[in-house]
C-alpha cells in the first residue's frame, strides 16, 4: 500500500483519504458517475458547446468498469452527470454504453434519488470524478471523491481537502488524463490492475461476457424536471 501511496504522490497526486480508506470502499461500489466539462477535456468548448475526450481517458473508465465487474461479478452502473448540453458527451456515452448522461443538471445531488429509484444505488455505492462547485453538493454525499486537479483554483482545493469533499486529488489535469489516472489508482488499490490488462488482451474468458453485457447497454440521455427524467 504503501508503494501505491509513493508512485502517485511522487507524481504530484494527493491522498486526501488513506489508500486504505479507499481500498476499504472500493468493493462496495455499485456506480461510476463522472462530470464531463474540465473532467474529460481541459473545459474549453466552441459555440456549440462541442469539446474533446481522450481514449487513453476511454480505456481507462472501460478498465475500471471491468475491474469492478470483476470484483463484484456484476456490471457496475456508468454515467456522465453535467450541468450543460454537451453532444460530445451525449456521442462518446452512446459509444462506451454508459447507462445514462443526466444534462442540464445545475444542482448535482438532485441525481441521488434518480439513481436509487432507477438501480436501487445508495449515495455510499457511488464512485464520482468531478473538477468544481458544481459538483460539491453530490461529492459532499457519495462513497468516493476524486477531484481533478487544475493549478488555477488553489483555495478551491484548499476547501474540498479542509471541509473533506473529496478523497484523492489528481495530479494530472482535465486536459491530460485525470479519468486515467483515477482508474489506475483505483484498479491497483482493488488488486485488479494486472489481471485486468490481461483479461483485456486475452479477449476471452471473463471479458468476453463483460464485453457482451456492456454492448447491449443503451444510454439514456435525460435531464431532470422536478425530480422526473424527460428524455432529450
Amino acid at each position: 500500500m504503501e508503494n501505491i501511496h509513493d508512485i502517485f504522490e511522487k507524481k504530484g497526486g494527493e491522498f486526501v483519504s488513506s489508500p486504505f480508506s479507499i481500498k476499504e470502499r472500493l468493493p462496495h461500489i455499485k456506480a461510476v458517475v463522472s462530470d464531463w466539462d474540465g473532467v474529460f477535456h481541459s473545459g474549453y468548448k466552441n459555440e456549440h458547446c462541442s469539446s474533446s475526450f481522450s481514449e487513453a481517458d476511454s480505456m481507462g473508465f472501460n478498465m475500471l468498469r471491468f475491474g469492478l465487474y470483476l470484483e463484484r461479478n456484476e456490471m457496475p452502473v456508468t454515467g456522465i452527470l453535467t450541468g450543460e448540453n454537451n453532444e460530445t458527451s451525449f456521442s462518446w456515452a452512446e459509444r462506451e454504453h454508459l447507462d445514462l448522461v443526466i444534462f442540464n443538471l445545475k444542482n448535482k445531488v438532485e441525481a441521488l434519488r434518480f439513481l436509487k429509484k432507477q438501480y436501487n444505488i445508495n449515495p455510499d455505492e457511488i464512485l464520482f470524478i468531478f473538477d468544481d462547485i458544481l459538483d460539491l453538493s453530490l461529492a459532499k454525499e457519495v462513497g468516493l471523491r476524486f477531484l481533478v486537479n487544475r493549478n488555477a483554483n488553489p483555495f478551491f482545493i484548499k476547501y474540498c481537502k479542509t471541509h473533506k469533499l473529496c478523497d484523492y486529488i489528481t495530479y494530472s489535469d482535465g486536459n491530460n488524463h485525470a479519468v486515467r489516472e483515477v482508474s489506475e489508482l483505483c484498479l491497483k488499490l482493488m488488486g485488479k490492475f494486472e489481471e485486468t490488462i490481461e483479461k483485456r488482451m486475452e479477449f476471452t474468458g471473463d471479458y468476453q461476457p463483460y464485453l457482451e453485457q456492456r454492448n447491449d447497454i443503451s444510454t439514456e440521455i435525460i435531464t431532470l424536471r422536478d425530480g422526473m427524467p424527460v428524455s432529450r
